[in-house]
């Protein structure tokens, strides 16, 4: 049994070396030769005419070092890997240093398939950051329980993925769930990975013969770019904007939430975490300026004014995935067809398969 292990152990090591072999060079010249690219733009454009291209070339620069550095790092593991796993055959199979090797071999092909991915996310956003917003569908301690399970979902994905996820805004409820929770991950390309997540989530029970559902507990999942430099260039009339603003007084919080509706299109963003009137006008702005640009895409109008308010999906109506509890564990993506057995390493936060399925479907869609 053990050598069975240590003979799997070495067939993953041994594929995710010659993955790096393969896909390493290739993609280490690509970065590379972006970067060479970068630095000549920036020698030949003046930074100060024009701040916001040169802010631009100066994040692309930094997004290509950083890859690149990446690159260099992926090629010194799968080394190490390799020689590890020579060292402990010449010591007679020594299971910790297959397991050390094991370990790098993680790192490398984790970071290839992320690197692979990365290449396939070419929407107009996908490069910003990402605001999660989730809401139990109805009070009651089930929704509530499960929207503060996928709340622990997203924010155990962003901790794996080294992004920084911050919930600024929650809504506990008094059986220890949430009524609704606001994450932001304020990373590049949070918003592609995050944006096929969309929809409703639901937890359901059902019969041991699959005839009855017992138990469904639905929550929805919002995601908006968060842009790191600015809420795009989308001009909003007064006059299309309703404002209102509670608490920041004794007898309610101490910071005054503002709430924004778009009057000809009904949609609404709130911020509450921060600590002025002025602040949370404008981050709840900022929410309400992402939406309608993804909405205006999806509705293929250049201008947020053409929105069909008719035409907007509303998000209860889109169903996303369903994580079966009981008499079985699956979870079912409703988009991609996808089916994971690993429920619990799912809401572990191990939603990678699910996210690149994603990825894919959409970039298949697009090359149709």
């Amino acid at each position: 049994m053990m050598r069975t292990g240590l003979f799997s152990l070495r067939k993953k090591i041994e594929d995710a070396v010659v993955q790096a072999e393969m896909l390493g060079p290739t993609a280490l010249e690509l970065e590379e030769s972006r970067r060479i690219e970068h630095e000549e733009l920036i020698r030949e454009c003046n930074l100060w005419d024009d701040p916001a291209k040169s802010n631009e070339i100066l994040m692309k620069l930094a997004d290509s070092a950083k890859v690149v550095d990446a690159l260099k790092d992926l090629a010194y593991k799968a080394e190490e890997a390799k020689l590890i796993t020579q060292l402990a055959e010449m010591d007679a199979i020594n299971h910790g240093l297959f397991k050390q090797a094991y370990n790098a071999s993680c790192a490398v092909s984790n970071f290839l398939n992320q690197y692979e991915i990365s290449k396939l996310l070419e929407g107009p956003y996908d490069m910003e950051g990402a605001c999660v917003i989730i809401k139990a569908a109805s009070r009651g301690i089930y929704p509530e329980l499960w929207a503060a399970q996928l709340l622990s979902m997203y924010m155990r994905w962003g901790e794996k993925q080294g992004y920084r996820g911050r919930v600024v805004e929650k809504r506990p409820s008094k059986n220890g769930g949430i009524r609704s929770a606001t994450i932001e991950f304020e990373a590049g390309y949070a918003y592609g990975y995050l944006t096929g997540e969309k929809g409703v989530h639901q937890m359901i029970k059902i019969s041991h013969d699959g005839s009855v559902v017992h138990e469904a507990s639905l929550a929805s999942v919002d995601v908006i770019p968060l842009f790191l430099e600015a809420a795009g260039d989308v001009q909003i009339d007064d006059d299309d904007l309703m404002i209102s603003v509670s608490g920041g007084d004794m007898r309610g919080p101490p910071e005054p939430a503002v709430s924004i509706q778009h009057i000809p299109t009904c949609i609404s963003f709130q911020s509450s975490d921060e600590r002025s009137k002025f602040a949370n006008k404008s981050k709840a702005l900022n929410r309400l300026k992402a939406k309608l640009l993804v909405i205006a895409r999806e509705q293929g109008v250049s201008d947020i004014r053409k929105i069909k308010r008719d035409a907007i999906v509303d998000i209860w109506h889109q169903e996303a995935r369903r994580y079966v509890f009981h008499p079985y564990k699956l979870v079912q993506d409703v988009k991609t067809g996808l089916q994971l057995p690993d429920l619990n390493s799912v809401l572990d936060g191990n939603i990678e398969p699910l996210v690149g399925a994603h990825i894919n479907f959409r970039h298949a869609g697009k090359t149709l």
